[in-house]
């Protein structure tokens, strides 16, 4: 499997709007994040990990002309706005979108895009495509099994997703135990880690390094990292095994 990191950054991207911050004027091309999600090629297929709403743009930059599936975490703006854009992908396949997504999500997907849903949409302008899943359980994509992995994002749980022997956690607060024995094994765990500084529904960078050792993944990718993050800094500070993501970043699992 090979996993393409799209965006690393958390719910304002970086740089910040408006900012003048060290991080968000700096000249390393891994300070500059877009909203999370990363294309999973697998089997065959490229799945993609959440439609932020900068998907356009990332599929741009990194070549992304093919998308054959999407699953997603959960509903917050930062994980689901750019689902308009997924028309262009129906437009190059031929065909209509798969969707995977819990039962809050898929609810919250036909609030948010009513008019994609409605079958009385009229078609001008292009709509897209969208053939939704609930998912309760593991299934099956590309001959590879797909593990949702419930985890706290604050008061919420939402989901993660184990593939074989690698694992996205993103926006992640905290892991229940009952999720421990989804997450064994592991050659590669991608894992939020917002800033240092406590924030009530993601990880600090201290709380993600605990929780990747509690995993034991050979290697931890920290993704969902606001503007506090310096890449060259906060790097040489990470134990051995644990490393920052940065968009752009291609791992073959």
């Amino acid at each position: 499997m090979r996993v393409t990191f799209l965006g690393t950054g958390t719910s304002h991207g970086v740089p910040m709007i408006g900012c003048r911050c060290a991080v968000c004027t700096s000249a390393d091309p891994r300070d500059t994040r877009f909203r999370p999600s990363v294309l999973l090629e697998v089997g065959g297929g490229a799945v993609l990990v959440d439609t932020g709403p900068d998907l356009r743009s990332q599929a741009l930059k990194f070549g992304v002309t093919r998308v054959d599936a999407i699953v997603y975490t959960h509903s917050h703006a930062d994980h689901i706005l750019g689902l308009d854009e997924t028309r262009r992908f129906n437009v190059l396949s031929g065909a209509a979108m798969p969707i995977y997504a819990d039962a809050r999500t898929l609810a919250d997907l036909r609030r948010a895009f009513g008019y994609v849903f409605d079958p009385s949409t009229s078609p001008g302008g292009g709509i897209p495509q969208v053939v939704p899943h609930q998912i309760s359980g593991p299934f099956e994509l590309f001959g590879e099994t797909f593990v949702p992995v419930p985890i706290e994002h604050g008061p919420r749980t939402i989901t993660g997703y184990r593939v074989g022997r690698f694992a996205y956690l993103t926006d992640c607060s905290g892991i229940p135990d009952a999720s421990d024995d989804l997450l064994r094994g592991l050659d590669v765990l991608v894992l939020g880690a917002l800033r240092h500084r406590p924030h009530p529904t993601h990880f600090t960078v201290e709380q993600a390094i605990a929780a990747a050792a509690r995993v034991g993944a050979r290697r931890t990718l920290f993704t969902h990292m606001c503007h506090d993050l310096g890449h060259e800094e906060t790097s040489r500070r990470l134990p051995p095994g644990v490393e920052l993501s940065y968009d752009g970043l291609v791992v073959d699992v």
